[in-house]
């Protein structure tokens, strides 16, 4: 989860230009396109800026989340009661979720990486006088 949240931090903080990235294939900067996916890097870019906040939101609402009227006398039922496959339910989720953050977390890379690439390519080296 921080590898997530410190790759798109990254990214917002170093792609300044995104329309830099419009008409970049995906395919070029290491990332599997999706069939019906993002189409360049530019709609790339803001669907990872989009799923960033959904992800936090998420987060923020399932430790906040708590059945409608559950009361303090009826949590000592619910142990008793408990799905037996509840362990292995939530394990199943969790590689789910891991695995996303997993694929989101490359592609941020990737994009951040290629971003650095196109700039790059657009301006001189700094090194280097320019007259």
């Amino acid at each position: 989860m921080e590898q997530y949240f410190s790759a798109t931090q990254k990214m917002e903080q170093e792609v300044m230009f995104p329309s830099l990235l419009r008409g970049v294939s995906p395919q070029q900067d290491g990332a599997a396109p999706a069939e019906g996916g993002p189409a360049d890097l530019y709609e790339r870019y803001q669907l990872l800026k989009a799923i960033k906040p959904v992800v936090e939101r998420g987060l923020a609402s399932v430790t906040d989340q708590s059945p409608a009227g559950a009361d303090a006398d009826t949590s000592s039922d619910d142990d008793d009661t408990m799905d037996p496959q509840l362990e292995e339910r939530l394990s199943h989720h969790l590689a789910g979720l891991q695995q996303v953050l997993t694929h989101l977390t490359r592609d941020t890379n990737a994009l951040t990486r290629r971003y650095s690439q196109i700039l790059e390519q657009i301006s001189p080296s700094e090194g280097q006088p320019s007259w």
